[in-house]
């Protein structure tokens, strides 16, 4: 039997080339993610530690150490507590498989899965009204390339509810066009989803697609033709909403993000009386409770619900068959 202590490197090989891919079959969305993570944890041992990730042992990497890294994220990088967690999950994953293929490192790595989540403040979540993104949709100088690709853009992004890295990648070849318009989305975790699109975003997109004069299949790129990075969406997005507050002056005191249209979607189905059900499968969440917090968020729903409630003080009416009811039972 091999005593020698194990690298990290070879075990991290694994990890990203088989156990990610092969096994768990994660997206690319996720990997990217990890590789993020272990970049930021090699050099942070590098740093530290004076140990090269060539030299690496799974021993080095023990709890106080992984502790200090995230930590170190925290207050020095100012990394948000949901940063932290999502750095924490990629290095549990990992040591979920050193467990798995390093025996004598079971006991460290028992220790590393024990870290504990911090718990988050929960917010309400952020949306935008019909006023501010009709002014949002609006804002793009249509009369230029970029203006008809950035409307078009902004226009499926509210239609969708799409994530920002399923509306990056979109290929020209998901859009379904016909009799009723579809978008087939590549969610989170490979969960494939269709969604129906208005007549008006089908226009809007046919005549992009038609004028785009790019040699790319690409449903959205960037001048080059190349694909759209995270912060070149979140430009378009904030030169649209710097336009769209000048006539629209409460777009100014808010904080529009890729990710605040996607919880405009969801609260515009919601108040529009569209079951939690249906935005659930619309947005491909998980499960209903992610989706619930759209009614936390959403004030005129609990004003409607109060107004049903007898005030204390105040008798609770009886009830009283109507007109109708009573017809109906004398039929029985």
């Amino acid at each position: 039997m091999n005593s020698s202590p194990s690298l990290v490197g070879p075990l991290l090989q694994t990890f990203f080339s088989e156990h990610l891919l092969t096994c768990k079959r994660v997206s690319p969305q996720t990997v990217i993610a990890y590789r993020d993570t272990f970049r930021l944890l090699l050099r942070f041992v590098r740093d530290s530690k004076g140990i090269e990730p060539a030299a690496l042992l799974v021993r080095d990497l023990d709890a106080s150490l992984i502790l200090a890294f995230l930590d170190e994220l925290e207050q020095k990088r100012h990394n948000s507590v949901r940063s932290r967690n999502a750095r924490l999950a990629a290095i549990r994953s990992f040591f979920r498989l050193v467990a798995l293929r390093d025996p004598a490192s079971v006991g460290l790595a028992t220790r590393v899965l024990a870290i504990p989540r911090k718990r988050v403040d929960k917010k309400v979540v952020g949306y935008l009204t019909r006023p501010e993104i009709d002014a949002l949709l609006g804002a793009p100088d249509r009369s230029q390339w970029s203006g008809q690709r950035d409307h078009a853009l902004l226009l499926t992004f509210y239609n969708s509810g799409a994530r920002v890295s399923e509306l990056r990648t979109l290929q020209q070849t998901q859009v379904t066009f016909g009799a009723g318009t579809f978008l087939n989305l590549n969610g989170k975790g490979r969960k494939q989803r269709v969604i129906p699109l208005w007549s008006k975003t089908a226009r809007v997109l046919q005549a992009w697609f038609r004028d785009m004069n790019q040699h790319t299949q690409l449903a959205f790129p960037n001048s080059r033709g190349a694909q759209l990075s995270t912060d070149g969406v979140n430009y378009i997005l904030q030169r649209a909403v710097q336009k769209a507050s000048v006539n629209c002056l409460t777009l100014k005191s808010k904080r529009v993000t890729p990710h605040v249209l996607r919880h405009t979607t969801a609260m515009h189905l919601l108040q529009s009386g569209v079951d939690m059900a249906t935005i659930a499968l619309w947005l491909g969440h998980e499960t209903l409770q992610t989706t619930h917090l759209y009614i936390e968020a959403d004030l005129k729903m609990k004003e409607q619900a109060l107004q049903k409630l007898v005030p204390a003080g105040k008798a609770v009416p009886r009830f009283k068959a109507g007109d109708e009811l009573l017809a109906f039972l004398a039929t029985l």
